[in-house]
């Protein structure tokens, strides 16, 4: 019972959609004309500017020979490459100056740009904390004085800078954010 009134309803559910397809004309003007209205309500803005018509969308499938022809009368003017090839730019290669020169003879033309220089760390050493028989172990704070570090060599504080090597005198510190050499920070009082 309840698979036949589903496949009545299936049945009238299909003839609503097709419906549209038989009861309408067959002929593209007519159906042109139908959609025309719709489009230049849909198309039209209130507040547009006075003097302007609205654009009307035309569903009109005959082809506008007037509008071909003007399209043909565009002239590509391009820069002289062939947009439809792949090129590479051409590879300019210097000549030697002359045979057996090497180029810091031929002059200072070029130089190996230098990296900046390293920010200093901001970090102050200024004391131990290891006991006897334990590995070294340094306090560390930081420049503003709020922050305070106890770290061993090979570990990381303020999850940026790494304890290379400790001295009795200083410690040196790798900053991991930038790459350069590592940094003595020297012992300081207070």
């Amino acid at each position: 019972m309840w698979a036949s009134v589903l496949g009545v309803v299936a049945v009238l559910a299909m003839a609503y959609e097709l419906i549209p397809w038989f009861a309408g004309s067959s002929t593209p003007a007519s159906s042109a004309q139908a959609a025309a209205p719709v489009a230049a309500r849909v198309t039209a803005r209130p507040g547009g500017k006075p003097g302007k018509k609205p654009r009307v969308e035309n569903l009109d499938p005959t082809l506008r020979l007037d509008l071909l022809a003007s399209s043909e009368q565009t002239v590509y003017e391009g820069n002289g490459r062939n947009i439809f090839m792949s090129q590479k730019e051409d590879v300019f290669i210097p000549k030697p100056i002359s045979p057996g020169t090497s180029d810091a003879q031929a002059g200072a033309g070029y130089r190996t740009p230098t990296p900046p220089p390293a920010p200093p760390i901001p970090l102050k050493f200024y004391g131990f904390a290891s006991s006897p028989g334990e590995p070294k172990k340094i306090f560390l704070k930081s420049a503003s004085g709020e922050d305070v570090w106890v770290a061993g060599e090979g570990e990381i504080v303020n999850r940026r800078y790494k304890v290379i090597r400790i001295t009795p005198t200083s410690v040196e510190i790798q900053d991991m954010v930038y790459s350069g050499p590592p940094q003595n920070i020297p012992l300081t009082q207070g």
